[in-house]
C-alpha cells in the first residue's frame, strides 16, 4: 500500500526546491511512492531476508519462503522445520535470525505497540537486541514500517552508490561527505534516500 503519511508530497516539493539532482529524479520517477509494510513482523522478516543481496534476489527468496510458510507469523515460523527454511535459499545464518525474531515476537520480548511513541534511536536500540538486526535493518524498518521521514541509512550500499553517481561522477564518497550531503535533505532524508534507490533500480526496495 502507499505511504499513508501526508508528508510525502511536501517532502518531494521541498527536496526538489533545494537540490537540483533530486529535482530531476523526482520529475523522472513521477508519482511513485514508498510502499509501506503495515505488519511489523513481516517488515522485519523481509528486511532480514534482504540483507546483503540484491532487490531481485531478495524478492525471489521471499517468494519461495511464502510458498513454504504461507502464513508468515511468529508461530508458523517457529513450527517450520529447519530444512524447510533452508530449501528456500536462506543461509543458515539468516534462518537463525528469522527464528530469533519469531521468538522475540512470540514471547513478547519485542512489543511493537511501544515503537510509535519512541524516537528513532530508541527503536533502533530495541530492535538490535534481536540476532541479525543491526543498524541498517533497524533503519529499513523505520523507513518502511514506521514511516519515519528523516532516516539516512549511511551504511546502505545502494544509497552510497547512488550518491557517488549523482554527486561525485561515480567516484566513492567518504562517510563524512555522504553525511554532509544528507544534511541538505533533512528533515526528509528517508524520502531522498528512496529517490536515490529508485534512480538505480526501477524496482522499489523490498
Amino acid at each position: 500500500m502507499e505511504a499513508k503519511s501526508d508528508y510525502w508530497a511536501a517532502a518531494a516539493r521541498e527536496l526538489g526546491e533545494r537540490d537540483v539532482v533530486l529535482a530531476r529524479l523526482i520529475e523522472r520517477i513521477g508519482s511513485s511512492r514508498l510502499q509501506v509494510r503495515t505488519d511489523p513482523f513481516l517488515a522485519l522478516g523481509r528486511a532480514i531476508v534482504g540483507q546483503q543481496i540484491s532487490v531481485k534476489a531478495a524478492q525471489s527468496v521471499w517468494a519461495r519462503l511464502n510458498e513454504r510458510v504461507p502464513a508468515f507469523v511468529p508461530a508458523e515460523m517457529l513450527a517450520a522445520a529447519p530444512t524447510t527454511l533452508a530449501g528456500v535459499g536462506l543461509s543458515q545464518q539468516k534462518t537463525r535470525y528469522l527464528l530469533d525474531l519469531a521468538t522475540h515476537f512470540h514471547t513478547g520480548s519485542l512489543d511493537p505497540q511501544h515503537w510509535p511513541t519512541m524516537d528513532d534511536e530508541a527503536v533502533i536500540a530495541d530492535l538490535m537486541r534481536v540476532k541479525g538486526i543491526g543498524r541498517w535493518t533497524a533503519e529499513m524498518f523505520l523507513i518502511f514500517h514506521l514511516q519515519r521521514p528523516d532516516v539516512l541509512p549511511i551504511a546502505d550500499v545502494g544509497l552510497q552508490r547512488a550518491m557517488s553517481l549523482h554527486y561525485n561522477r561515480g567516484r566513492p564518497l567518504a562517510e563524512k561527505k555522504l553525511r554532509k550531503l544528507g544534511q541538505v535533505w533533512s528533515p526528509w532524508r528517508s524520502v531522498a534516500t528512496w529517490y536515490m534507490w529508485r534512480s538505480l533500480d526501477p524496482i522499489a526496495p523490498v
